[in-house]
């Protein structure tokens, strides 16, 4: 736990924090611009999948790019590029525009968080692996869940409530230009180019509660609140129901990760999403009555962080060096992947049968994860069983 004292921790976790921050409220922003011009959840759910899409495309060139201009130079050009891509938008309310931007910055931080992953991977120790990794998610999502309260104040000043999202981003940089990239951090070292027929395999679990965290967090800050209003919330609140289970994730993830120290990784991480089935399926009943809706929003939060929290210290427990960095390329290509498809899929849902289908989506998503993890398990097991039937001695 000695590296949390580090200047290149802090750095880090204060630049992440920011970008968190500007994140959480650029996109409730986003969501709320396009509904007083008249539009649905559709075609909200279309440029939130931009920015996944545009991060997706990205992740096959993490290494290339890298190589080329270097880890400290790409983490910086990102907040640069996000930051005027949001700027941009401020000065244009063109639909296609709008969504070719959003992809240009999915992409820009794409790059950033595969980076910041595989360094905090490569400063941490078996022992504390589960607490660093929760402080590194719980440090986002808490100024994450800040950007949606920001859009209360923000969205009062629409000449400028774009331009004040991109000055957010730029407020990353300092910390950024201080941090030290190790030496050893290499994401361009050599490897055979068949390394993820290696990773894949071992990859399921993690990539499957990846894909359920990216999918839930999402939706939450982008259509989350159109569940909300349909069960009579009103506005006011249905915004920061985002910001609800941002608290959530904020104030469990450390308690998951030292839960996960202390009696095993596996055992909590099933917990987890046990949880998170049962808050998913009495959510519908509770929307309108404030004084549970409240406590199952922050539970549910809490809950679905502990299964991203877990998935990505399974990630540094099984590897090391070029396998990391394939690893959380994965990781990031699956979390692209749930959410550019996710909100498409939602969206339309939504529209077409009932705002409820939200929760449908994201039952079936975390019932996956479910699945693959008990797999995995049973896989785990069958292969110890046989390592020890092997071994046993021989009688003379």
């Amino acid at each position: 736990m000695k590296v949390i004292f580090t200047r290149d921790f802090f750095a880090l976790m204060t630049s992440v924090a920011i970008v968190g921050l500007g994140i959480g409220a650029t996109f409730p922003l986003t969501a709320m611009a396009l509904i007083q011009a008249g539009y649905g959840s559709d075609v909200i759910g279309i440029l939130t999948a931009a920015q996944a899409g545009g991060g997706l495309v990205i992740v096959t060139f993490v290494e290339r790019i890298t190589s080329r201009i270097g880890a400290r130079r790409t983490i910086i050009s990102t907040v640069l590029i996000t930051s005027l891509a949001t700027l941009v938008m401020q000065a244009t309310a063109n639909i296609i525009a709008w969504t070719i931007l959003r992809a240009i910055s999915g992409a820009a931080l794409m790059l950033l968080f595969t980076i910041t992953e595989v360094w905090v991977h490569q400063l941490v120790l078996d022992q504390s692996r589960g607490r660093i990794i929760a402080l590194y998610t719980a440090n986002f999502t808490l100024f994450q869940m800040a950007g949606p309260l920001l859009v209360s104040i923000i969205a009062y000043y629409p000449k400028w409530r774009f331009a004040l999202c991109a000055l957010i981003f730029l407020l990353a940089l300092p910390g950024l230009w201080i941090m030290r990239i190790a030496p050893d951090i290499n994401l361009a070292d050599d490897k055979p180019r068949d390394t993820w027929k290696t990773v894949l395999p071992r990859m399921l679990a993690p990539i499957a509660g990846a894909s359920f965290f990216a999918l839930f967090d999402t939706l939450a800050l982008s259509l989350l609140p159109l569940f909300a209003l349909h069960h009579n919330v009103l506005t006011e609140m249905a915004v920061v129901c985002g910001s609800a289970i941002a608290l959530g994730e904020t104030i469990c993830s450390f308690f998951f990760g030292w839960l996960a120290d202390q009696v095993g990784r596996e055992r909590v991480h099933l917990s987890a999403a046990l949880v998170v089935t049962l808050l998913l399926l009495i959510l519908p009943a509770v929307a309108s009555q404030p004084w549970l809706c409240w406590p199952v929003l922050i539970l549910l939060g809490g809950a679905a962080g502990g299964v991203y929290t877990l998935s990505l210290a399974a990630v540094g427990e099984r590897f090391s060096g070029p396998l990391l960095v394939t690893a959380s390329s994965l990781i990031s290509a699956s979390w692209g992947v749930a959410s550019c498809l996710g909100p498409i899929v939602t969206g339309a849902l939504m529209r077409m049968i009932s705002p409820d289908a939200l929760i449908v989506v994201l039952f079936l998503s975390i019932i996956l994860f479910i699945c693959a993890h008990l797999r995995e398990q049973y896989t785990a097991r069958v292969s110890d069983v046989r390592l020890k039937t092997f071994k046993l001695p021989t009688s003379h």
